[in-house]
């Protein structure tokens, strides 16, 4: 496989942006045009990672105090004062397993260090089950703080943080 970039997410990035989240939207909420522009408005993170010059991932991540309402954003933000919430990671299903989604946390992981950022936190799908999800984040550190039924019903999330006292986190 080629070189892995990351980089910013740009505006020459969104229609392919939307095409990963509609591929993967089983895990994820839908997003339209104009939700994914707030969305990134909000970011305190948006980046994009390339293979070949075609993106295959994106990430978005917020800090706290952020008009997001996200049910799992607002639930992390009841309980800490200061985190970054990972809301979405999405890589291509044709570019699993070609550790595109490590290249991309790590970035995104490192650069928690500058930002001060004490506890970073993200959900994963335990109902219907993502075992590959919640394997991921295990080997990144992160742990169970809580659980929340959320789609009406239809799922039900693992909250989960990993703290970091300002180390750089590694996988393990």
């Amino acid at each position: 496989m080629s070189e892995i970039t990351i980089r910013d997410l740009e505006s020459k990035d969104l229609h392919r942006v939307l095409e990963l989240n509609e591929e993967s939207v089983h895990f994820l909420s839908p997003l339209d045009m104009d939700q994914l522009q707030a969305l990134i408005y909000e970011a305190d993170i948006a980046k994009v990672a390339e293979v070949s010059g075609s993106v295959e991932a994106f990430v978005l991540a917020f800090r706290e105090n952020r008009r997001y309402d996200s049910v799992n954003y607002q639930w992390f933000a009841g309980k800490y004062d200061a985190f970054l919430y990972i809301d979405r990671v999405v890589v291509s299903v044709a570019m699993h397993g070609n550790g595109i989604g490590k290249a991309l946390y790590k970035s995104i992981l490192n650069s928690t260090r500058v930002m001060e950022v004490p506890v970073v936190a993200a959900e994963i799908d335990i109902e219907p089950e993502n075992p590959v999800s919640l394997q991921f984040h295990k080997r990144f550190g992160f742990e169970e703080v809580g659980k929340q039924s959320v789609a009406n019903g239809k799922k039900v999330v693992s909250l989960q943080v990993v703290t970091l006292n300002n180390k750089k986190l590694q996988e393990k």
